[in-house]
């Protein structure tokens, strides 16, 4: 299947199986072969990734933050149009596993100091295996639990998630690069299903590389009954899917993270602008299905924004 798309990155994205001057060819899945066409912005991209990986051996690449501290993978220049409804693999869903932090940075935290901790977290990506998406920033609104930052991955299996929190390079970043900037930190990991193809996968392509990441955590009541919290998380995802204009993509799912358990469900949302995310949030459907179904059952609850930008548009 040939899509045009760009893709940088030697881990966590696809292995390289061959290369021209015009053609890479490159494998996410053994069960999903794609080609992608070269580019000046490949190129380009490419670049800029050497570069945030060659300072004193340590990935650093401070002037992505310059001007605006929110982040999330260059995505493709031209739009794919095999992920409609048109599309066969639209109908199949592959399971993939979400990691969902969030940071409580002091106060005093400097501009230099919010830099970063946020670049070591992001090029986390190149120096481990298994993190297919990312996205990143500072909290665009108030919350009674003051959390400022937040950190979204995706994984392809739990193994992947596992390796990754008793990686040595990760485990350095929080010791060095998070801890000291921050007073709290609490992460979530569910399982979720998207659809089978590239760009949904990966969260690739013109439709991810803008918008704002939304993200709802719960926590329900010890009596509720399994029934109920099905029925209200389904009746949420109905309720996503029929609003395609301002949605490109939402997840949810049951903590499994034992650890850290103080929310039980969690739901991320990939609005396509900060205008459709107030639309949403604004409208009685979600007031209707929040005050329905959520509220009788959820002890607490969470919800936090922070707004996506495009990377990788000039060479450092």
């Amino acid at each position: 299947m040939p899509v045009q798309a760009h893709i940088v990155g030697p881990w966590g994205i696809p292995s390289i199986t061959r290369f021209h001057e015009t053609l890479i060819s490159v494998h996410f899945f053994p069960s999903i072969p794609f080609e992608f066409s070269s580019s000046p912005f490949l190129h380009c991209s490419a670049k800029r990734s050497f570069n945030v990986l060659k300072s004193k051996g340590i990935p650093i690449n401070c002037s992505r933050w310059e001007n605006r501290l929110r982040v999330d993978f260059s995505a493709s220049e031209e739009p794919f149009s095999g992920t409609g409804s048109e599309n066969s693999a639209s109908t199949r869903k592959r399971k993939v596993v979400e990691h969902v932090s969030l940071l409580k940075a002091k106060g005093d935290l400097s501009n230099e100091e919010e830099t970063d901790m946020l670049d070591y977290i992001y090029t986390s990506q190149y120096q481990m295996r298994g993190i297919v998406a990312i996205s990143l920033g500072r909290i665009s609104d108030q919350n009674p639990d003051g959390y400022t930052h937040a950190v979204y991955m995706r994984f392809q299996r739990r193994e992947d998630l596992a390796k990754f929190y008793s990686h040595s390079f990760y485990l350095g970043v929080l010791k060095d690069h998070v801890v000291p900037y921050c007073h709290g930190l609490i992460s979530v990991d569910y399982e979720s299903e998207v659809e089978d193809d590239i760009l949904p996968i990966f969260r690739k392509g013109e439709e991810f590389n803008y918008g704002v990441e939304f993200v709802l955590l719960l926590s329900v009541i010890e009596s509720a009954n399994g029934g109920s919290i099905e029925d209200a998380l389904a009746t949420f995802a109905k309720l996503t899917m029929d609003f395609p204009s301002l949605i490109v993509q939402s997840t949810q799912g049951t903590n499994f993270n034992s650890s850290d358990n103080e929310y039980t469900h969690c739901i991320v949302i990939r609005f396509r602008s900060i205008e459709a995310f107030q639309i949403f949030v604004g409208g009685s459907e979600y007031k209707d299905i929040w005050r329905s179904k959520f509220q009788p059952i959820t002890q607490k609850s969470l919800s936090v924004h922070f707004t996506v930008d495009p990377v990788g548009t000039e060479i450092m």
